[in-house]
């Protein structure tokens, strides 16, 4: 018999989780640091891009400072909340910048200072909906912990069961519809910057420089949370039994480590993109001359 529901952290997962957190605090700490620094001390003016930058640095940064709570103590409430503060804030920040530049090439037409106070907005809002969010799976710790209860959530039950399909619905549309959104956005601005015209040096510069933007913010999207969300999708479905495969069932929970790993390490590779995105942030680029 295949113990799906069986949920105890194994020794291997939490040496796993020790070693990579530790990695991911060193480097996260010292790139998000000096990223955040080259934001602050930027003589150019800052704009809507630049804000969901430094934003996206914090969602960085609070994750990595709670790091060490992770590595010493994993099953950490407070850290459980502030890991999915950083992952989604990370997906929503990512496509905010997708988008502004989608503005920014593709459809020209508000003002820089409109743009400004937009994304001053939506960053407030993006932090109010991810800590919403987020102060949910405490709560269902606590309930689970009253009951008795040695996992989050029992799937033998029907109500709770619900309950996890209802979740996870919900944590897949935060992250399939930032994709989508992501992907259109950057679709497009390739579409435009791929046309044939008569470009001056500076601009031809600006375009390669975009380009290699898109590209980082793509791949590490991609690498980052791409295996994480298709892993908790199969875990999660042979977990409350719509997908009764013990070989699924323990591939997925074996994977987790990994795959967790790999969604925390995005705070350390965010940076890269302030690195080739520094000029792109503080000034808007005229591509369509």
């Amino acid at each position: 018999t295949c113990h799906m529901f069986n949920c105890s952290c194994s020794s291997y997962r939490f040496t796993f989780y020790q070693v990579s957190y530790s990695v991911i605090f060193l480097l996260g700490l010292v790139t998000n640091s000096l990223a955040l620094r080259r934001l602050w001390l930027s003589p150019c003016t800052l704009t809507s891009t630049a804000i969901y930058m430094v934003n996206l640095s914090a969602a960085d940064l609070f994750f990595v400072i709670s790091l060490p709570l992770r590595i010493y103590y994993y099953h950490q409430k407070v850290t459980f909340t502030v890991k999915y503060i950083s992952l989604y804030g990370g997906i929503f920040f990512l496509v905010c910048i997708a988008v502004d530049r989608y503005f920014a090439v593709v459809r020209p037409l508000a003002s820089p200072p409109c743009r400004l106070r937009v994304a001053q907005m939506i960053c407030g809002g993006i932090w109010c909906l991810v800590l919403t969010l987020s102060m949910g799976l405490p709560v269902l710790r606590s309930i689970a912990a009253r009951n008795h209860q040695p996992c989050l959530l029992d799937p033998s039950s029907q109500h709770q069961r619900t309950f996890i399909l209802t979740a996870l619905g919900l944590v897949l549309c935060c992250f399939l519809l930032p994709t989508v959104l992501l992907l259109f956005s950057y679709c497009s601005v390739l579409s435009v910057l791929r046309q044939p015209r008569r470009r001056s040096h500076s601009q031809r510069r600006s375009r390669q420089h975009t380009l290699t933007v898109i590209y980082w913010v793509l791949a590490i999207f991609l690498f980052c949370f791409v295996p994480y969300h298709v892993n908790l999708l199969g875990y999660t479905l042979t977990h409350v039994g719509l997908l009764p495969s013990c070989g699924l069932a323990k591939m997925t929970k074996a994977v987790h480590p990994v795959v967790l790993s790999l969604a925390s390490s995005n705070c350390c590779l965010n940076p890269l993109i302030y690195y080739f995105s520094s000029s792109m942030a503080h000034r808007d680029m005229k591509m369509m001359g």
